[in-house]
């Protein structure tokens, strides 16, 4: 295991800006909800606002982890119950179609610990998505982004399918001669493949008690391994990829791996900076605990109303040994309480942190 750097105060540099930011994000965020609740008349997430998945399963902490990586919730070996939420990146709900990059959340019930600020209950979240980074490299950057999709969320669905071929076309002959365009991705060129073979990372660090990590959770299960990468048509099927999802687990049991990657370098693996990957060799991504999913009805209107509608996800759901670092994460910390808000406001569902999974 390379050398990982214990965590200090001066890897985090606060902007003299950042609440203006924040404050900024958030009015950009209740457009898009405001936008998309006259649309639907329910009010949605205004990023990863449709649900492909709602899953409940076990993690299994792995026994005898070196010392820097058994840290907060994986300090000694034991299990929790969990909650995933599988999702694409549009705060409007699109037809599948209209390919964007996924996300999947995941809520850990039950954990002890010294809980961060404001955070509720006694569960940790884990915010992930289909990249080693984030899109941009901070807060400020991403605002623009932000914008730029608030534009476009009442844009007709024809147009965004039109165009999305048209990125994925691209992409397809960008990855043909062994690259990768997040930008081309991003903005609706993802390429049309099997949501449950993907790898899902933290993109930002957080810290991992005494250290700081970024944090992954990859595939491992044989059945699930054959879909990384698998092509997967949803073309006239706006909800392609919650039926595969489905199907999948109407016959399966899947198992992915949860995984750490530790900061090694100061320099190479940046904190503020989002949009860079740490380099995997220097620190490559060590497993930590694996997560177990029996075959179930992975979509019903129960789940929907109580795992969907009911929950929220925020890495600041959780323990001061995970406290998420860096501009991006700071400003979820401002945006997602206002974003879980809206939803529990306009919907009539209070949204709350579970103390067991529903029905147990």
């Amino acid at each position: 295991m390379p050398s990982p750097v214990r965590f200090d105060p001066s890897l985090e540099t606060v902007q003299p800006d950042e609440a203006e930011v924040q404050a900024e994000m958030i009015r950009v965020f209740a457009g898009i909800q405001e936008t998309t609740l006259k649309d639907y008349g329910h009010a949605v997430r205004g990023v990863h606002a449709k649900s492909h998945g709602l899953l409940t399963g076990r993690l299994t902490v792995l026994p005898d982890l070196p010392t820097p990586l058994a840290q907060g919730v994986f300090a000694a070996p034991g299990g929790y119950d969990v909650v995933l939420r599988l999702s694409t990146n549009p705060g409007d709900v699109l037809d599948d179609s209209v390919s964007t990059p996924r996300g999947l959340a995941l809520k850990v019930i039950g954990v002890p610990g010294e809980r961060l600020p404001d955070a509720g209950g006694d569960t940790q979240d884990f915010v992930m998505a289909n990249a080693p980074a984030f899109t941009a490299p901070d807060a400020k950057a991403f605002l623009k982004s932000l914008k730029l999709l608030a534009a476009t969320t009442d844009t007709p669905q024809v147009l965004k399918k039109v165009v999305s071929a048209a990125l994925r076309g691209i992409e397809t002959a960008v990855e043909a001669v062994g690259g990768k365009s997040p930008t081309l991705i991003a903005l609706g060129g993802h390429p049309e493949t099997h949501i449950l073979g993907e790898t899902f990372y933290s993109q930002a660090p957080l810290r991992w008690g005494d250290y700081v990590a970024k944090v992954a959770l990859a595939p491992v299960s044989p059945a699930l391994t054959a879909l990384t990468g698998a092509a997967l048509t949803v073309n006239g099927r706006p909800n392609g990829l919650r039926e595969a999802v489905s199907a999948f687990f109407a016959a399966h049991e899947g198992v992915w791996e949860l995984r750490a990657q530790l900061l090694t370098d100061r320099e190479a693996m940046p904190v503020e900076d989002a949009s860079v990957p740490w380099p995997e060799e220097a620190s490559p991504y060590l497993p930590v605990a694996r997560i177990t999913v029996a075959p179930q009805e992975s979509w019903s209107d129960e789940k929907v109303r109580t795992l969907d509608d009911g929950l929220a996800f925020s890495p600041w759901h959780g323990i001061a040994a995970h406290r998420p670092l860096g501009s991006v994460m700071r400003a979820r910390r401002a945006v997602y309480p206002r974003s879980a808000g809206f939803r529990a406001e306009r919907n009539g569902c209070p949204i709350h942190e579970p103390t067991r999974l529903p029905g147990a």
